[in-house]
């Protein structure tokens, strides 16, 4: 399969006036867990979290792209398709409870393993283990493409939210509907260079650990110590058990993860280059492209992470649009702290 996307598919947005800093890794005002209020119409409670499934059937490979890629599916074949992105440093089994809800309402559900995490593999040894926005987000076009789906309601968090809005920029016609946590994820390293307040700056503490060599040093010798440490922090109220920690953490043995982890951190900051390849789109994104697809974005109100305040990123949609705010002490990791509520996002996602 070739690695290039194919031009004529590809359609991009026009461009409206946005402050630099309202999004990535600049946000005016880092929205605080503990004061969030949601608007009524928008407030939903997350009362009754997991479902208690603790393992997909068995994950499929397939070759797509610079990729072999591991993925979970559940569902009909030939239902309407729903991508499923994971952050970082979390893997597929943030929507163990998600998917079977989804499949049951007769979707196929795609739930892959972003590159550097657990069975993905790149097919060559000399293809450079890059981070940058853009990379992650063509990585999922071609699995579509190598899946035969033309068209997918995109949904994630993080890292996953990151990518599904860029597919959602960029590629408006492979895109059914998003869904997006913490709304609004596109960014630039242009807009990274302007520095936050110190407040800001203090959430970012790892990715200007990982600026560094000790960084790094420190994240390969102790990737699941520091994993359940950001885990921890950035959902200061969800009792996740060993049982649950240790289904993920084998993801992050990937021979890649520690490298496509600090290519990550280090390109938003303008401290190593991204490749050729994706100039184009990262010129594109660095616009701030408006996304015209129907949308819902969600926010936990105890998200300890770093996280733009919806306000901020409101405008960004243009297209049928709500936010969500979810309540019960629900942080970072949505989907797995508040499955019925990811998925009944996505569900309503299908109707709109």
């Amino acid at each position: 399969m070739s690695n290039e996307i194919n031009l004529n598919r590809r359609h991009f947005f026009g461009v409206a006036a946005m402050a630099a800093a309202a999004v990535e890794l600049g946000v005016p005002v880092l929205a605080k867990a503990e004061a969030a209020v949601a608007p009524p119409q928008t407030a939903m409670s997350a009362a009754t979290k997991a479902d208690g499934h603790t393992e997909f059937a068995a994950l499929k490979q397939i070759d797509a792209g610079v990729l072999s890629v591991g993925y979970a599916e559940a569902g009909p074949a030939d239902g309407p398709a729903v991508l499923l992105l994971h952050g970082w440093p979390y893997d597929i089994y943030s929507y163990v409870d998600v998917a079977p809800i989804l499949a049951s309402a007769g979707y196929r559900v795609i739930v892959p393993y972003l590159r550097g995490y657990g069975t993905t593999r790149f097919l060559s040894g000399d293809t450079p283990r890059n981070g940058q926005q853009s990379a992650l987000a063509v990585d999922m076009i071609a699995l579509l493409d190598a899946l035969d789906i033309e068209t997918a309601i995109v949904a994630g968090y993080d890292w996953g939210a990151r990518t599904a809005d860029i597919m959602a920029a960029l590629w408006p016609e492979r895109c059914k509907g998003l869904v997006s946590v913490s709304g609004y994820l596109i960014g630039s390293q242009d807009i990274n260079k302007n520095p936050l307040a110190p407040a800001a700056e203090l959430s970012w503490w790892y990715q200007f650990y990982f600026a560094t060599e000790r960084g790094r040093a420190g994240y390969a010798a102790n990737t699941r110590d520091f994993v359940r440490l950001i885990w921890k922090t950035a959902s200061p109220t969800w009792a996740f058990d060993d049982a649950t920690f240790d289904r993920s953490s084998p993801a992050f043995d990937n021979p890649d993860h520690v490298d496509i982890t600090i290519h990550n951190y280090r390109w938003r900051l303008g401290l190593v280059e991204g490749e050729a390849q994706y100039d184009a789109y990262e010129q594109r994104l660095a616009k701030l492209p408006v996304i015209a697809v129907p949308t819902i974005t969600m926010e936990g109100d105890a998200n300890g992470a770093p996280h733009p305040d919806p306000s901020a990123y409101a405008a960004r949609f243009s297209g049928r649009y709500e936010h969500r705010n979810i309540t019960g002490g629900i942080g970072h990791n949505l989907p797995q702290e508040a499955p019925q509520a990811f998925a009944q996002a996505v569900l309503d996602i299908g109707k709109f």
